[in-house]
C-alpha cells in the first residue's frame, strides 16, 4: 500500500472540518465550494481534485464516520452492552462538532438515516428471537425499534449540550438494552 501525502491529508482533513465548521452556521444549501475553499485555506482547484462537488464531500464525510462505526463495532461486539456504549459514547464526545452538526442539520438529513441503518444492521446480528423473553418478536422490528432508540437518545444527549459524562450514558443505556435484548 502506498503512503499517502502528508499534504494531501491534512488538505483533506482542512476541508471537511471546513464543510462542518460551516454546517454549524448556516444550512448546507447556502454553503459554497468557494465558502469551503476560504475556510479550509485551500485553492477551490484543491477541492475539486478530491471531490466532485460539495455533496460528494458531504457523502465522503458520513460515509467516513459510518465506516469508523463500523470498524469499532468489530471489537465492542465481544463487550457487554455498557462497555460498548462507553466507547461510542466517547466517540460521540470527541466527535461533537460533527454529530451536533449532522444531527440537528437540515442539510443533512441523510446521516441520521445512513446512521440508523447501520445501527438496524448492527443490531440484527445482537438480537436473539429464540431467547423467552423474545418469543414471538420479529428480529427486523426489534433491530428497528433498537436503532431508532439509539440515535434517538444519542440525538437527545447532544442537543442538550451532552448533560451526562459518556459513562453516565453508556451505563443508563446499556441497562436499557439488555432489558430488551
Amino acid at each position: 500500500m502506498s503512503k499517502v501525502d502528508r499534504r494531501i491529508l491534512k488538505s483533506q482533513e482542512a476541508i471537511k472540518k471546513a464543510v462542518i465548521e460551516l454546517m454549524s452556521e448556516k444550512s448546507f444549501d447556502s454553503i459554497t465550494i468557494q465558502d469551503i475553499s476560504d475556510r479550509a485555506d485551500v485553492h477551490r482547484a484543491t477541492i475539486y481534485l478530491h471531490y466532485t462537488d460539495k455533496f460528494d464531500l458531504l457523502d465522503k464525510l458520513i460515509e467516513e464516520r459510518i465506516n469508523e462505526m463500523r470498524e469499532m463495532n468489530e471489537y465492542v461486539c465481544e463487550m457487554d452492552w455498557r462497555e460498548a456504549n462507553l466507547v461510542y459514547f466517547e466517540y460521540f464526545e470527541r466527535n461533537y462538532l460533527f454529530f451536533s452538526t449532522m444531527l440537528a442539520s437540515k442539510g443533512a438529513p441523510s446521516f441520521r438515516t445512513r446512521f440508523l441503518e447501520f445501527l438496524i444492521e448492527e443490531y440484527k446480528a445482537e438480537v436473539d428471537v429464540n431467547e423467552e423473553k423474545n418469543h414471538g418478536l420479529n428480529e427486523e422490528i426489534m433491530g428497528c425499534f433498537m436503532g431508532t432508540a439509539f440515535v434517538g437518545i444519542v440525538e437527545w444527549w447532544i442537543s442538550k449540550g451532552m448533560p451526562y459524562s459518556p459513562e453516565v450514558m453508556a451505563s443508563q443505556v446499556g441497562i436499557l438494552l439488555e432489558r430488551v435484548v
